[in-house]
This record gives C-alpha cells, sequence and structure tokens, in this order.
C-alpha cells in the first residue's frame, strides 16, 4: 500500500502542476484555489498514513534464515537478506579480539522476476540491550576468505554470501545486528517502511550455533 500511495502522491503532484500552470494562464482562481486544497487535503492524509503507520509498528527479532526484504529508489522491494550463521572467537588470523569477534555470514537474493538488481550503500552495524552500536571490524574482514560486495548485482536466479565481522565486548547483551540500504529521501516518507520516519526496526538476531576456537587467515 505505501508504494501505490506514494506512486499516487508522485502522480498527482505532476497533474497539480499542471492544473496551477493552467489556472495561471487562464487566470481562472477558482481552478488555482481548487489545486492548492486538493493538494493540501492530500498531503495531510498521506502524513497522517505515515506517521500513523509509523507510530503503530512494532520492533522485531529476525532468527537465522528469516528475510528481511529492501526496498529501492524505484520502490521496488525486490532484494532480501538473511543471517545464516553466527560464530564467535577470539582470533581471527594475527588479530586478536579487544572482547570477542563476531563472524556473521549475510546471505543475499532477490525475488524480482526478471531484472537483475543489487542493494547500495549498505550499512550494518550490532546494536546491543543498552542501544550502543558497534562498527564493522573491516580490518578483521581483511583477513577472512575473499568476500563479494554488498552492492554486487544478482538476477532472480542467483545469491551470494557475505561474511562481515564485529569486535564485541564480552559481557555483550542481546547484541543484534541492524541493516540498511542506505536510506534514501524516498524511503523515508514510504509508509510502512522500515527506514521511514518514526517507523520501528527489525533486527537480525545474534545467536551463535557454535563457538569456535579461532579463524585462521588465508
Amino acid at each position: 500500500m505505501g508504494i501505490l500511495l506514494m506512486a499516487m502522491t508522485i502522480g498527482g503532484v505532476l497533474v497539480a502542476a499542471v492544473l496551477l500552470a493552467v489556472s495561471i494562464a487562464t487566470r481562472k482562481t477558482w481552478l488555482r484555489n481548487f489545486v492548492f486544497g486538493g493538494v493540501a487535503v492530500w498531503f495531510v492524509f498521506y502524513f497522517a498514513m505515515l506517521i500513523g503507520f509509523s507510530l503503530k509498528s512494532e520492533e522485531r527479532d529476525l532468527a537465522q534464515n528469516e528475510p528481511k526484504e529492501f526496498c529501492g529508489f524505484y520502490l521496488d522491494c525486490h532484494m532480501h537478506t538473511a543471517v545464516t550463521d553466527v560464530q564467535r572467537t577470539k582470533t581471527i588470523g594475527n588479530k586478536t579480539a579487544d572482547g570477542e569477534f563476531y563472524i556473521v555470514k549475510v546471505k543475499v537474493f532477490s525475488d524480482a522476476k526478471q531484472a537483475t538488481l543489487g542493494l547500495s550503500a549498505v550499512d550494518a552495524h550490532v546494536v546491543d540491550a543498552d542501544a550502543q552500536t558497534y562498527a564493522r571490524d573491516t580490518q578483521a574482514e581483511k583477513l577472512l576468505p575473499s568476500q563479494p560486495e554488498f552492492e554486487q548485482r544478482i538476477s532472480p536466479t542467483e545469491t551470494f554470501e557475505k561474511e562481515i565481522v564485529f569486535d564485541l565486548p564480552v559481557e555483550i547483551k542481546n547484541p543484534r545486528l541492524d541493516m540498511n540500504d542506505g536510506r534514501s529521501l524516498v524511503e523515508t516518507f514510504l509508509i510502512d517502511d522500515e527506514d521511514s520516519v518514526l517507523h520501528k526496526r527489525s533486527y537480525f538476531k545474534l545467536e551463535t550455533q557454535v563457538e569456535t576456537a579461532g579463524a585462521p587467515a588465508l
């Protein structure tokens, strides 16, 4: 519904611009007032829906292999990610964690029917129970086997997995992975989109299946 209403809004603004130009050219005051009134009513309705859906939204925790969708600039919501594995280790190659390394394997896939698509400007960080955030340890990631970029474009039949690393405190409580796809201006005002204003987020739970003693460098 959010994509439909956004498309209707964009189309309506274009029609309103044409009618406003006509009203000015023909000096029809009633048409100009009608355009301004109609636009004002629509935007009040739209922003009421935007804020209402955001306030009604609930925070979610996604389990391993549970997908999360991303809506692109062109309002397509075909790209998905899912966490397929989490391992913890004190060392990766010759690098030792200040706390403990979390190696998170993320699967990227598309449910588009034909188009070749990709994520853009992916931001991935961990949030703990106290709302403190932790960035990726890109230096530790360089010690892992060669990884694809999140922005790699794929066809509907393709998938890929990428491992990312976080150096998290040993005593951390409820670490969860938060991912977003650039947070475009369009998504900020897309009704019921996770990246829209005030909307609650969906997080990947970082539950480890096996605790490893170390991860070798290649």
